[in-house]
């Protein structure tokens, strides 16, 4: 069709030029006249593409500042100039919010995502913008294996920038790079941006150019800070109707009102370390936060996974230092470790932030190091400093209604080297401490007996969970398993608790000593910094004189093992561990069974006072419920520990060093003594829950419900599948252990006894002679379960979902099912209770339906 067209055109103008000069010979024999007419003017070259001179681009009206990158804002456009010093070179992106829309559950300082980065020259005038990842990675650079890694492991190019100009250095001999970024950080890119998930959670669509704007670029020695103004459209919330959407998303105000959202980013650039920390291997025995990738090495007949613990870098601030420490001398660091108190944080609460901080310097002792971490105090005349900047870390508040507060921190892919952190700290927490240690405490401590706590004593929580967080931020993850060490009596010992606490571990979550009795004269009821995180700190931060991060990991194996014989209290229980009693939340002493008794006991003192507690002069029951209600909780937790025995496996971790085995069953005398004590806790009607002047105060009903839903969900919990199944293996091995018929007859003598004893069955009990019967039922009929595999836990493969009809499991239930049957056509003649006998009969019906389905 082209070609056809210009043949057309080219005919027309053919005919056109020979009807004109017919024309001039025709009708005109004079010369035709000299044209008048300037030639047309030759068309102006396209510019050449790639760099102009330097001052071209950046004029004199530039506004600069250097640092890593050196910055030039013109007019509105802003332009980085990247030395060849930093081509190639890893930098940490992290972006925060800064300021948010009225967005549930989100607040300013918050991360957002952390990538890391690398600026590279590429071909035809470009510079590459690459996102890094550690998943595969080949040390040896000259090795052929690391062809192979890099072959198979290409980065993502994220964004292709034109290149500007080029600056020369003449005495340096240096060059820098100049490439736009205005568009790029004004634009919704995935790097610096709102990940895709977020928008998808908040409905937010596509940016809007004209009202998103590059706010500031400031650079600095190590980092560069970006501060944006985005506005994404967004698509209101409509009203819900049937059941909830399957993807998760949250409703906006400002959505609703303008159909856009407003929000301030601010994205930190900050150069990793140009020689990573040396490397301290990760040790299961010890609860730090790991990173690591798999390693491939030309000499290696498979690959490796290596894990490394996070941390911070401390280092001597000279070889004198270096040597003072070696001789057994505390020395400072070169760079502590320091939070910034938020400014926004209320005045009295800040000292307590700090001292929060400030109680690990007694950790960082035992390492070798002395004022190695401190809290310091901002207020609004601190202008120098910005906790945006990704040189601080800080404790930021947040005006929340969220109970709790957060440690997290930005490490180092290489190495797992801590750069900084930001802590959340909500305002609310405040709330959740209240009702933790009102419904802990209050039988032992009068000052929890109110519905607001004086100033001191709340200043004392807030110090706690100060501590708390801050070990999440120096690498410290939740140790479930230290108070499990604790003896429970010496939970009631003033002297043991003066020295060593109630739980070894602030990182644990023992949060109060709900085990001291009022008698016992304990005063000192919350934790404190312990001898598993002087340990863990000194495992951690001692300088230790490996060539390799190999010899310092043999160095500290040693260590642990003669520190564990010295001392047991230093173990470390997994808070991942779905299996083992002894590393459990909220959990405290060696006995779950008699810690839970003690705890019974000072909730039984506290229910029939908590009216009087929390009442105000004209105010409803609202806080009389909330109370109630944890009360309620924490009888609830006692049963889950106690229920985690039956069935339990204990898991101690070692290495080929260490004797013994790693897994074993709990003890067949503690599992039977936990089913006992749910017999007699939770099956025999917990009637001190239900107190007249609570519940007609803040229910309709009388709690029979409430009750009969405790005692389902813990016979529930008590027959899972794999739990059942556990037990049916443990016997296998081991025929002395405690057996699934043993576990089956002691929880139906206790359910059932009244059809022996011939006592009147109340509402409560039928009702869960009831659930026991359906569940019962459910097991021997159930469904088949499918699944292949199981997950990993800890490198061991814990089994698929188990199908309860391919296993003794099914001839068990039945067995106990048909000697129920029989106990219920034995109790019936001789019973006399008129609803009694109805229960029965329909319970014997039902088993009878259930052993014959038809």
């Amino acid at each position: 069709m082209l070609k056809t067209q210009t043949k057309i055109a080219l005919l027309a103008l053919s005919c056109f030029t020979i009807s004109v000069n017919a024309q001039d010979k025709k009708g005109d024999t004079k010369a035709p006249a000299v044209a008048t007419t300037a030639p047309a003017p030759k068309p102006a070259e396209a510019p050449k593409p790639g760099p102009r001179p330097y001052k071209e681009v950046i004029t004199d009206k530039a506004k600069t500042s250097k640092g890593l990158f050196t910055v030039h804002k013109i007019d509105e456009k802003f332009f980085f100039e990247i030395p060849d010093s930093i081509m190639g070179k890893e930098i940490m992106s992290i972006t925060r919010f800064a300021k948010v829309a009225t967005i549930p559950g989100t607040y300013g300082g918050e991360m957002l995502n952390r990538q890391v980065i690398r600026f590279e020259k590429a071909p035809e005038n470009k510079v590459f913008l690459r996102a890094v990842q550690y998943i595969n990675v080949s040390p040896d650079s000259a090795a052929p294996i690391y062809k192979a890694v890099k072959n198979s492991n290409v980065e993502p190019i994220a964004q292709a920038f034109d290149l500007k100009a080029i600056k020369k250095d003449s005495i340096s001999k240096t060059s820098s790079s100049v490439i736009e970024v205005t568009e790029f950080f004004k634009g919704d890119n995935q790097i610096f941006s709102l990940p895709p998930y977020t928008k998808t959670t908040y409905k937010l669509t596509a940016i809007a150019p004209d009202r998103s704007y590059i706010q500031s670029i400031k650079s600095y020695p190590i980092n560069t800070e970006i501060r944006t103004v985005k506005t994404f459209n967004a698509i209101p919330p409509m009203p819900s109707f049937g059941a909830p959407s399957p993807v998760p998303s949250v409703n906006i105000p400002g959505a609703a009102a303008a159909g856009a959202v407003t929000i301030e980013l601010n994205t930190s650039m900050i150069l990793l370390p140009s020689t990573p920390m040396k490397k301290r291997y990760f040790d299961n025995r010890i609860g730090y936060f790991a990173s690591g990738y798999t390693v491939f090495e030309e000499g290696g007949q498979r690959t490796e996974d290596q894990t490394f613990a996070v941390r911070w870098r401390l280092e001597p601030k000279n070889a004198e230092d270096a040597a003072k420490q070696k001789r057994g001398e505390l020395i400072e660091p070169k760079k502590p470790i320091v939070y910034y108190i938020d400014p926004a944080t209320p005045e009295k609460w800040r000292k307590y932030l700090k001292l929060g901080v400030d109680d690990w310097q007694k950790a960082f002792e035992a390492a070798g190091w002395k004022n190695a971490i401190r809290g310091e105090i901002l207020t609004e005349k601190d202008t120098t400093i910005s906790l945006e900047d990704a040189r601080y870390s800080a404790i930021r508040y947040f005006a929340s209604d969220i109970e709790n507060a957060y440690g997290p921190n930005v490490n180092d892919p290489r190495s797992g080297e801590i750069l900084e952190s930001h802590i959340g700290w909500y305002h609310n927490v405040m709330k959740l401490l209240k009702k933790w240690y009102m419904t802990q405490g209050a039988a032992v401590d009068p000052r929890a007996r109110k519905n607001k706590f004086d100033d001191e004593l709340m200043g004392d929580l807030i110090r706690f969970v100060s501590s708390h967080e801050v070990g999440h931020t120096i690498g410290l993850r939740h140790n479930y398993g230290s108070s499990s060490t604790v003896p429970v009596e010496k939970l009631r010992d003033p002297k043991w608790i003066a020295e060593h606490g109630h739980t070894p571990s602030i990182m644990d979550y023992a949060r109060f000593n709900y085990v001291a009795q009022p008698e016992d004269g304990v005063k000192d009821l919350y934790p404190r910094i312990g001898e598993y995180d002087i340990w863990a700190i000194k495992w951690a931060y001692q300088t230790l004189d490996g060539v390799t991060p190999e010899d310092d990991q043999k160095t500290l194996s040693k260590q642990y093992i003669q520190e564990f014989a010295k001392n047991p209290r230093i173990w470390f229980g997994t808070e991942t561990n779905p299996y083992d009693p002894r590393t459990q939340s909220e959990c405290l002493g060696d006995d779950n069974m008699l810690a839970s008794d003690y705890g019974i006991k000072n909730l039984k003192r506290i229910v029939p006072n908590l009216t009087e507690w929390t009442k105000e002069e004209a105010q409803d029951f609202d806080m009389l419920t909330e109370s109630y209600n944890e009360i309620v909780t924490q009888y609830r937790r006692y049963i889950g520990h106690v229920s985690k025995n039956i069935g339990g496996v204990y898991e101690t971790p070692k290495t080929a060093d260490q004797q013994g085995a790693v897994y074993e069953p709990t003890p067949k005398s503690v599992q039977k003594s936990a089913v006992l004590w749910l017999n007699r806790q939770v099956f025999d009607t917990p009637s001190w829950l239900l107190d007249d002047k609570i519940i007609t105060k803040i229910r309709p009903d009388y709690g029979v419900d409430a009750i009969s839903r405790i005692q389902e969900a813990t016979l529930n919990n008590l027959f899972t599948s794999d739990r059942l199944q556990r037990l049916v293996e443990m016997n296998a091995k081991n025929p002395a252990s405690y057996s699934l018929d043993e576990l089956f007859t002691d929880v139906r003598t206790s359910i059932w006894s009244e059809a022996r004893t011939r006592k009147v069955t109340d509402a409560t009990r039928r009702n869960l002679q009831k659930v026991y019967v359906e569940r019962m039922l459910a097991i021997l009929n159930g469904p088949a379960v499918g699944g292949q595999g199981g997950f990993s836990f800890r490198g061991t493969v814990v089994p698929a979902p188990v199908d309860p009809r391919k296993t003794d499991i099914t001839s068990v239930t039945r067995g106990h099912l048909l000697a129920l049957k029989s106990e219920l056509k034995a109790a019936l003649p001789l019973t006399t209770d008129k609803m009694t006998k109805y229960h029965f009969e329909d319970v014997l019906s039902r088993i009878e339906k259930g052993l014959d389905p038809k």
